[in-house]
């Protein structure tokens, strides 16, 4: 079995707002981060890469020592704070972009950004350097709530905006909060998508289904100690058991709502 730690990041700040700041890292621990891995001999690649050499697509091979780098929603922290430093380690990453916040959305600006957020030029600028846009939904609503056509267009007007503003395909994305349902997957694959990540904050395996692969969610706790047991451990870090039981109980209250809101007609 190929293991791979999948790390989520969000923003990368020293002065995050009340809202960002649960899973926001100093610039300083991220650059500690990046130093180990790239001194311990890890092999960053982006979602899609990881995919493709699991794929053995076109003769690529999983590196003895993979590592992903992923940061969700498109805060324009990425390219001021995170950039420059994974351009130092010369680290590829995946930036998940929900297409309605982008500061210049303009008509097409939905949903409410949590903070200062990347503007199309960002985003194709950091394509540009090596780093792989995937897609994050439109307006970064729960998805398995969401009625099968909102659903479908949540998901294709992302993708859509994605590749017109970056010019390039986009075929990865992330779930909003991680929450996804066999529906949601479905209707992922059906828009084009062949692998898409979750959270559930455990080690990510050639085993696991590509359309709910798992992440380590990296935050302002994270100690680099912690940090280390949690991309060299073999099994679940005990750091994250907690976060695991938490994410397993609220997934049975999300299923018992949306049956609910079946029987009443509202889905």
């Amino acid at each position: 079995m190929i293991r791979i730690p999948i790390l989520m990041y969000h923003s990368v700040s020293d002065t995050p707002n009340d809202e960002t700041r649960p899973h926001a890292v100093r610039p300083s621990d991220l650059s500690e981060q990046l130093a180990y891995l790239s001194e311990s001999g890890f092999t960053a690649l982006t979602l899609g890469d990881l995919v493709a050499a699991l794929n053995k697509i076109d003769g690529r091979t999983v590196p003895d020592k993979p590592i992903v780098l992923t940061f969700d929603d498109g805060y324009a922290d990425f390219h001021s704070q995170a950039l420059p430093l994974l351009d130092r380690y010369n680290f590829p990453a995946t930036v998940f972009l929900t297409s309605g916040w982008v500061s210049d959305a303009g008509k097409d600006a939905a949903g409410r950004p949590l903070d200062d957020m990347l503007s199309w030029g960002q985003a194709r600028e950091a394509a540009q350097t090596g780093i792989e846009i995937g897609g994050h939904s439109h307006s970064h609503p729960q998805l398995d709530q969401l009625r099968t056509d909102e659903l479908r267009q949540e998901l294709r007007r992302n993708k859509g905006l994605l590749e017109e503003k970056i010019g390039a395909p986009v075929a990865t994305m992330a779930y909003p909060y991680g929450y996804s349902s066999a529906r949601v997957r479905h209707e992922v694959r059906k828009a084009g998508y062949f692998a898409a990540c979750a959270v559930s904050n455990t080690i990510a395996a050639d085993r696991h289904d590509m359309l709910a692969i798992p992440r380590l969610t990296v935050g302002k706790p994270t100690t680099i100690s912690m940090f280390r047991r949690a991309v060299e451990g073999n099994a679940v870090p005990l750091i994250y058991l907690r976060e695991r039981i938490l994410t397993k109980g609220y997934a049975v209250v999300r299923r018992t709502r949306y049956g609910l809101q079946r029987v009443r007609g509202n889905v």
